[in-house]
């Protein structure tokens, strides 16, 4: 007789805010699947996405930025032959192109509504279970609450997306939205590069995120590849002080035996 052993151990799951949605503790943020960290083989990019649904993720994060589309032609390729409600699919708006150029953001109405209809389009389905405005300390605040948002309540409003949230990194940009945005315009936020082991800042705006009944996705545990022994990707913005730190805390840790990958998201998952 022969064995294959126990089964793996699979990742649990929390509610995210008041979505009713139950996603996996760690998520796959999809823009590896774009280049975006490096060329990739598209066959062993599917693989891995189907490795990661094997161990319990269910959770992919996306957008038409990663790539110029093509994360999300990728993913959609890896996910088309599983059943679409075994996935929670995020994805975004509002940011395009290949740089942080003015032109390449566009959070207006019509164009918010034409992009959902093209992510859907290239990821294959019909719905969306998030929709995020991306990187919005790049666009005009004001037309995100004003016109964006009640843009994405549309769409909501007719199942073709689910759950409304924003992204960005300076945390303000949210306070500044959920401040003025009528109850319940945005059910979800998108943090990158706050909880990590080199910067834990989004501790702080957790009570506030709170008290306005949004749930919180804690993105790039891994501060864009900074906290990995290979080092971020020449475009990352860390200074160079904090990258040769975290170089010599990378080196510190294999010496003991351990990956500062690894570390890095204990540290976030815990």
């Amino acid at each position: 007789m022969t064995s294959s052993g126990p089964a793996p151990l699979l990742l649990p799951r929390r509610p995210l805010g008041s979505t009713g949605l139950e996603i996996s503790v760690l998520g796959f943020g999809a823009s590896p699947l774009g280049g975006v960290f490096g060329d990739i083989d598209e066959s062993a990019a599917i693989d891995t996405v189907h490795h990661a649904v094997r161990r319990g993720i269910n959770f992919f994060d996306t957008s038409p930025y990663y790539g110029l589309t093509k994360s999300e032609t990728v993913l959609g390729r890896a996910l088309r032959d599983l059943p679409r409600s075994d996935v929670v699919l995020s994805t975004k708006v509002g940011r395009y192109g290949s740089g942080s150029d003015p032109a390449d953001f566009d959070f207006s109405a019509q164009r918010v509504t034409t992009s959902v209809a093209e992510s859907l389009e290239r990821l294959q389905v019909s719905y969306l279970d998030v929709v995020h405005c991306h990187d919005i300390e790049f666009g005009d605040l004001d037309q995100i609450v004003n016109e964006t948002l009640p843009a994405l309540a549309q769409l909501r409003s007719r199942g073709i997306v689910r759950h409304v949230g924003i992204s960005g990194l300076p945390l303000e940009s949210f306070h500044y939205v959920l401040d003025r945005a009528p109850p319940g315009s945005v059910d979800v936020v998108l943090s990158y590069c706050h909880y990590c082991l080199n910067d834990t800042t989004l501790l702080g705006s957790l009570p506030y995120f709170r008290s306005k009944g949004v749930g919180v996705i804690n993105a790039s545990p891994l501060s864009m590849g900074l906290l990995t022994r290979q080092g971020p990707p020449s475009w990352h913005p860390a200074p160079p002080q904090l990258r040769k730190r975290v170089e010599a805390a990378a080196v510190h840790a294999a010496q003991r035996g351990w990956d500062i990958a690894e570390l890095g998201l204990g540290f976030a998952v815990r």
